[in-house]
């Protein structure tokens, strides 16, 4: 009996070995078929995405970052990799305050600008993502219809813009008062010339890739070039809507990053393993802190609660006004038990605003990190690009500061917007001379009824 089943599972041995050779020749023939069959789209037989997503173009980029961090490291040797990173970030956040400060000094057009070239980066940077599954197939016209659709984009969504806040001034001029008559219609023009070069552009057995990455590019401009125009949108309300959600997001960034760097335990999040409960717990305190005083501070200068608007009287952008009641101070009287110790307070009504703002910074801002966190790790990639040391690209720096630019224009128009007369004039100076008749008809009539 022993010997029977001894035999038996010697030959299930040999059957079993039999089987395991002819598997293993099996996927050696199946290698060596799709090392020369045509290529295939099959997601796992596609190339890895790099480390590095960005491509040849950004080895000037790496360069210099890569010399930068060896002059840091050689400079550093003293400190162990953790401490490294953290004066590495910490000296490179001091540049990026100075700048941004050097930058609002400078006005409201100025930063304008800055947000569209910054918008441009982030582009760059998100669509080279995806560059590279386009790359890997050889497909066409994939980052030259990105930026095409970028450019309108902008054309429509910035046109919108300045024809509100300038149509009076552009119909004056015969140049351009065409581009103000027609604006949707070229913008709408331009994207389906678009869209016609992209199906134009389809290729055999590629289709899917070719329309995910379509949606892809499509995604990638709703959330950027509408939150930096929601921004613009916002700065035209007057710099302290800018100016105060930004600083909002900043300090929450650097006070979680130090609470988490010299407190953290609990982890946060998986899809960003170095947060912390402690990091955002102490954050967000801290915002809602700088916040409250910050909003004071801001509320005291017409340079930053005025809005954006055109004075004819001096043929330029007007730097003062009468600013709204969010921004004039206002006694309140104290609840109990705080009434016993001071009856009145003395403060901005903004400031009071600034509560909300500050808590959605500190437990919602937050969210967009761990957005571009899951992005990136679905994408194998560690940081968007190399362009700041110690911090990544500028998505990696911005990415917060989407929703928080969103919630800030939906905050106004909810809350905070007031008609502005100036504003009106502007809008009535824009219409034809038959359009600003009627306009004077109607507002006779209102005031006789």
């Amino acid at each position: 009996m022993s010997s029977t089943l001894n035999s038996h599972t010697t030959n299930l041995h040999h059957r079993n070995i039999d089987i395991d050779t002819n598997a293993k020749t099996i996927r050696l023939l199946k290698t060596d078929i799709a090392t020369t069959a045509a290529p295939t789209t099959e997601d796992d037989e596609m190339e890895p995405l790099p480390s590095q997503p960005n491509g040849a173009h950004i080895i000037a980029e790496q360069s210099y970052i890569q010399t930068s961090m060896h002059y840091f490291d050689r400079l550093l040797g003293g400190f162990d990799a953790r401490w490294r990173n953290w004066i590495i970030r910490g000296v490179f956040s001091l540049i990026m305050l100075v700048g941004f400060a050097k930058l609002v000094s400078m006005g409201p057009l100025v930063v304008s600008l800055v947000i569209l070239l910054i918008q441009i980066k982030c582009f760059q940077e998100i669509i080279n993502i995806g560059y590279v599954v386009y790359k890997s197939h050889n497909l066409p016209w994939f980052r030259t219809l990105s930026w095409y659709f970028l450019f309108t984009s902008n054309y429509w969504l910035y046109g919108e813009s300045l024809i509100h806040h300038f149509g009076f001034l552009m119909n004056r001029n015969n140049f351009l008062q065409p581009l103000v008559t027609y604006h949707r219609m070229i913008a709408f023009l331009l994207y389906t010339s678009g869209f016609v070069g992209f199906v134009l552009s389809l290729k055999k057995t590629y289709y899917l890739k070719q329309f995910t990455l379509f949606g892809y590019t499509h995604i990638t401009l709703m959330i950027l070039v509408t939150s930096s125009h929601q921004m613009i949108q916002n700065i035209c309300e007057g710099m302290i809507w800018f100016l105060f959600p930004v600083s909002l997001i900043i300090c929450n960034d650097i006070m979680a990053y130090m609470f988490g760097f010299f407190y953290g335990r609990t982890p946060l999040t998986k899809l960003s393993p170095k947060k912390t409960w402690e990091g955002f717990i102490g954050g967000g305190v801290s915002t809602l802190i700088f916040g409250f005083i910050f909003a004071g501070l801001l509320s005291n200068y017409q340079f930053f609660v005025c809005p954006l608007e055109y004075d004819e009287e001096i043929m330029g952008l007007s730097i003062s006004c009468i600013p709204l009641h969010l921004f004039q101070k206002t006694t309140y009287l104290m609840p109990k038990p705080f009434s016993l110790l001071k009856r009145t307070l003395e403060l901005y009504p903004f400031q009071l605003h600034s509560l909300v703002l500050s808590l959605f910074a500190s437990s919602i801002g937050p969210f967009g990190g761990f957005f571009a966190s899951g992005f990136k790790r679905a994408f194998r990639i560690k940081d968007f690009a190399a362009t700041i040391p110690g911090h990544g690209g500028f998505v990696d720096r911005f990415d917060c500061q989407i929703i928080m630019a969103l919630f800030i224009n939906v905050y106004i128009s909810t809350f905070a917007h007031v008609a502005s007369p100036h504003k009106i004039l502007q809008q009535v100076l824009a219409l034809t001379p038959e359009s600003q008749e009627e306009f004077l008809r109607l507002l006779r009539n209102h005031f006789k009824a």
